[in-house]
C-alpha cells in the first residue's frame, strides 16, 4: 500500500499499539475466551502489517489460516472448557512458569543486543506500481511453495507438529 509518511506512520503507531494490547490482553485477561479474542485482534494488526508492507498475499494467507482457522478453533475449544473449575486445579506459580520466564527473558536479551548490529541497509523495499505487482503475483506465489518446500521444509513441518500438538491439548483440556 503506497502511502505518505505521515499517514503510513500513524497507521504503524496505531497497529503497534493495538498490538501491543492485544498481546497484553492474551496473556493478562483470565477468562480465556476473552484472551482467545485478544489473539484474534493481534493476528489481524499483523496481517494489517503486511498490507502495509506491499506483502498482500503473505496477509491474506495470515487472515485466512490464522485468523479465520486457528483462531476460531482455538475460541471453539475454549468455550467447550468448564469455566471456574478449570482454574481452582492449578497453582498460580509453577516450574513450568519459571522455565518459561527464563527462556522468554533470554530470547528478548538476544532481541535486544541483535537488533542494534543489525545492517537494515541491505532491504530491498518493493516500490513497484500495482499492476505490476499483480502480474509478479504468480510467480512470487510459485517461489513461495519452492521455498516451502525446499529451504523451509523443516521449519514448516515443525510449524505443523506445534500445531497439532496444541490442537491435542485443547482437546483435551475440553474433554476433561
Amino acid at each position: 500500500m503506497d502511502l505518505t509518511g505521515p499517514i503510513h506512520d500513524i497507521l504503524v503507531v496505531f497497529l503497534g499499539l493495538a498490538l501491543i494490547l492485544g498481546g497484553l490482553g492474551v496473556v493478562l485477561l483470565t477468562n480465556p475466551i476473552y484472551s482467545a479474542f485478544s489473539l484474534g485482534l493481534v493476528l489481524v494488526c499483523i496481517s494489517l502489517f503486511y498490507i502495509l508492507l506491499n506483502s498482500y498475499f503473505v496477509a491474506a494467507a495470515q487472515l485466512l489460516i490464522y485468523v479465520g482457522a486457528i483462531n476460531v478453533l482455538i475460541i471453539f475449544a475454549v468455550m467447550f472448557m468448564k469455566g471456574l473449575e478449570y482454574f481452582n486445579d492449578f497453582p498460580l506459580w509453577t516450574v513450568g512458569d519459571g522455565v518459561t520466564s527464563l527462556v522468554c527473558t533470554s530470547i528478548l536479551f538476544s532481541l535486544i543486543t541483535t537488533i542494534p548490529d543489525t545492517s537494515w541497509y541491505g532491504i530491498i523495499w518493493t516500490t513497484k506500481p500495482n499492476h505490476i505487482i499483480e502480474q509478479d503475483l504468480i510467480s512470487n506465489v510459485q517461489q513461495i511453495g519452492i521455498h516451502l518446500s525446499t529451504d523451509f521444509f523443516l521449519p514448516f513441518e515443525l510449524i505443523s507438529i506445534i500445531l497439532l500438538v496444541a490442537l491435542i491439548g485443547a482437546i483435551t483440556m475440553a474433554r476433561q
